[in-house]
């Protein structure tokens, strides 16, 4: 009975008057929270990008080496089948003179 009692004299406008404020606060402390771990997912994801770029520099370092270091091997075969040819050309030729001396 003490409920419906108190019910009795409460005033209803200033009771919904209070309820809209405590609504209007969680709401508030909501989008508040809301903010403050959005900026916290924020600087995570910077964080990631900034070691994401390192890597990347990284690579791109070690990309660089290998081209260099191919383009070297490719010269170097180069000159290799030059002179793979050459001493092809002297064989033949050797050859042509032994079977001419024959």
């Amino acid at each position: 009975m003490t409920l419906l009692a108190a019910t009795n004299d409460v005033d209803w406008p200033v009771a919904a008057i209070a309820i809209a404020g405590i609504a209007f606060l969680a709401i508030v402390v909501s989008v508040a929270l809301w903010q403050i771990f959005g900026t916290g997912r924020t600087a995570i994801q910077s964080q990631q990008d900034q070691e994401y770029r390192k890597l990347v520099d990284e690579l791109s370092a070690v990309q660089r080496e290998t081209t260099t270091e191919l383009r070297q091997t490719n010269a170097a075969l180069s000159h290799l089948r030059e002179q793979i040819e050459e001493l092809g050309h002297s064989v033949s030729e050797v050859d042509r003179v032994l079977k001419a001396v024959e």
